[in-house]
């Protein structure tokens, strides 16, 4: 594999040549929207997804997931619906788990019906479901895990060893794994999506999604996504390749820290269930440990007993904050922000409750968090 085979060692190499004109040490910014169009290269336009800083950041983490390549969009629904209509059309079913990020949720509900496909919505956390789903006209298997919010495992193999017997597509949300603990593609799966926002922006300031497959499925992709023009320009692709120079160690450092409050959390008189595919009492903990091989992960959630909200406002060094993945902790009410525009029965069919809490674990030291969380519930 080109820079080396650990990951550390790609989050900082790989799509990184430095600047060949000036000799420094990192990628310079090509902001240019206009190229020359003769010579023996394919034109670059920032809508064709092949200029510089946007081949940069494909490359990093084509990379990261061992995948063949990748493209960066401007966010990571852009990634997953773009993703969806490249393999789909109308007549065709997908078949999708039922706990999914509630935006892929609604964007699937309300665009799938106007372009006549047509899809079903089963549980994730049971391979043979997928399969007793599959109807005729099925093209796509899509899945999550962990899942947003409650952290549910599905077995990424079964699923993929599924798919390929019925010569099916598979893609993954892979955003709360991360390309650092989880690589599906090596698992059986043909597409890693993610919301780039995240993990792989890292620093809570820049919008972005990212496409990883092998090269064919990238180019089936693209086919779509220069017609929907999802693209990212070179200024946020040139943070996005910066900040997945330290991925790793975030990441790391986020697992450590999730694991240390998820069973701090565990104890606590004031908190009721607690998802965390780390804790060996989860029920996806066996699968999560042999598919998740670099950790379980920087989120977590948990049942406050009493008023999530009081307890929130409490809070003095975690932020109450949309979005997640960021080296700040931030917490946020699924109810109110992720899972919104679900109905009350849809978000209780998967266990997002009212007193669910949603926590993503920064990189700080953990004992100035369980202080923060001691105080606040207290």
């Amino acid at each position: 594999m080109a820079h080396g085979s650990s990951k550390l060692t790609q989050s900082v190499h790989a799509g990184s040549p430095g600047d060949s004109l000036h000799k420094g040490t990192v990628n310079p910014i090509f902001p240019a929207s206009a190229y020359d169009y003769e010579g023996p290269g394919e034109t670059q336009y920032p809508r064709y997804f092949n200029t510089p800083n946007q081949r940069a950041v494909a490359q990093k983490m084509a990379a990261l997931e061992n995948g063949e390549d990748a493209l960066v969009f401007s966010s990571g629904l852009a990634a997953i619906m773009t993703s969806f209509f490249a393999f789909l059309k109308q007549g065709d079913h997908a078949v999708l788990q039922n706990d999914l990020y509630g935006g892929t949720f609604n964007a699937v509900a309300v665009e799938f019906p106007k372009f006549g496909i047509d899809f079903t919505l089963v549980d994730g956390t049971k391979p043979e479901a997928f399969e007793q789903a599959i109807q005729p006209n099925t093209k796509l298997i899509y899945i999550e895990t962990p899942s947003n919010p409650t952290l549910t495992i599905t077995d990424i193999k079964a699923v993929g060893a599924i798919a390929k017997k019925h010569n099916l597509i598979t893609i993954i949300d892979n955003t709360f794994a991360s390309p650092v603990n989880q690589n599906p593609i090596d698992l059986g799966i043909d597409v890693v999506t993610h919301s780039g926002t995240k993990y792989i922006g890292g620093h809570s300031d820049l919008c972005c999604g990212v496409a990883v497959a092998s090269a064919a499925h990238t180019k089936q992709i693209w086919n779509s996504a220069f017609h929907f023009g999802g693209s990212l320009d070179a200024h946020t692709c040139w943070m996005v390749e910066r900040s997945l120079k330290t991925i790793v160690l975030r990441v790391r450092q986020q697992n450590e820290n999730a694991l240390k409050l998820a069973q701090w959390l565990k104890t606590h008189k004031k908190i009721g269930k607690v998802y965390y595919p780390g804790l060996p009492d989860h029920p996806g903990h066996t699968i999560a440990k042999a598919q998740m091989p670099g950790g379980f992960g920087g989120m977590l959630s948990f049942e406050v007993l009493g008023d999530p909200h009081g307890f929130m406002n409490r809070l003095k060094l975690i932020k109450r904050a949309l979005s997640l993945g960021g080296v700040e902790s931030t917490i946020c009410s699924p109810v109110k922000t992720s899972h919104a525009k679900m109905s009350a029965e849809e978000r209780a069919r998967i266990n997002v409750t009212d007193n669910l809490v949603r926590f993503s674990v920064g990189i700080e030291e953990v004992e100035d968090l369980i202080q923060d969380l001691e105080q606040a519930l207290s």
